[in-house]
């Protein structure tokens, strides 16, 4: 068994998360609307996006550090794949947001 501390307070991360990842794609998302690469509008989509994906993969990352400090398996596997279904679910809907939102522009 690997030794993982204490378990940690799964929704706090989530938040944490979130407000890390808020951070480093307004960042991002803001330099590229400065350069004129992106819209006002697509830096903020961008950014909300990645700010949820990355309150998922903290919340699912911590889920799964402690399941792994109490040996069980089963439960880190899980928590890795409901964080990775959880990211590639947001991505995908954030996909069918922007077709839709096409389909009515025509």
């Amino acid at each position: 068994m690997i030794n993982t501390g204490e378990p940690r307070n799964v929704t706090g991360h989530v938040v944490s998360g979130a407000a890390a990842s808020a951070i480093v794609a307004t960042g991002l998302n803001y330099s590229k609307y400065k350069k004129e690469e992106i819209s006002k509008e697509e830096a903020i989509k961008n950014g909300v996006k990645l700010t949820v994906q990355g309150g998922i993969a903290t919340g699912s990352a911590i889920a799964a550090a402690n399941y792994l400090g109490q040996g069980k398996t089963l439960g880190f596997l899980s928590a890795l794949a409901v964080g990775a279904l959880g990211v590639y679910s947001v991505e995908k809907i954030s996909e069918k947001i922007e077709e839709q939102k096409l389909i009515e522009e025509e």
